[in-house]
């Protein structure tokens, strides 16, 4: 299936570029989230005359991730978990706690943002988190879970 990329899209091409992928990937993915577009000659008249704007709104949102990306670098997340004695916890830290606890100290972070490729958290001690705040930006923050018994 040939689709006309409506954002830049990592390991697949840039805004405006027209690529092949499967017909499953471009039907139930990219189309529906407002990635793509199929490529029929409608559609690339249409785009080539809202390139300009669809470019600005791009730009937008990367100087939106660039200055919230400034405003994380460096920040320590302390989160209280109930824990034993060996420092493993009673249930785990997920996205949606690292979310609560960065909304608390104001910063604007939304749970699909966040990546854990280990999973939640399962025990107390100084974790690094990754934040994918655009294709172009990720941010690591630390996360400190104090054990309480």
């Amino acid at each position: 299936m040939e689709i006309i990329l409506l954002e830049k899209i990592i390991n697949l091409g840039e805004l405006g570029e027209i690529v092949n992928v499967k017909d499953g990937y471009g039907r139930n993915f990219l189309i529906p989230q407002g990635k793509a577009k199929r490529a029929t000659e409608s559609n690339k008249a249409e785009f080539e005359v809202k390139r300009v704007e669809i470019e600005k709104q791009q730009a937008a949102l990367l100087k939106s991730a660039q200055k919230r990306s400034k405003a994380l670098d460096g920040i320590v997340l302390e989160i209280k978990q109930k824990s034993g004695m060996d420092g493993k916890l009673f249930g785990s830290v997920s996205n949606v706690d690292i979310v609560e606890a960065l909304v608390n100290k104001g910063h604007e972070v939304v749970k699909s943002e966040i990546r854990m490729p280990d999973g939640p958290i399962k025990n107390a001690g100084e974790h690094i988190i990754n934040l994918n705040l655009h294709q172009e930006i990720n941010v690591e923050i630390n996360v400190n879970v104090i054990g309480e018994e």
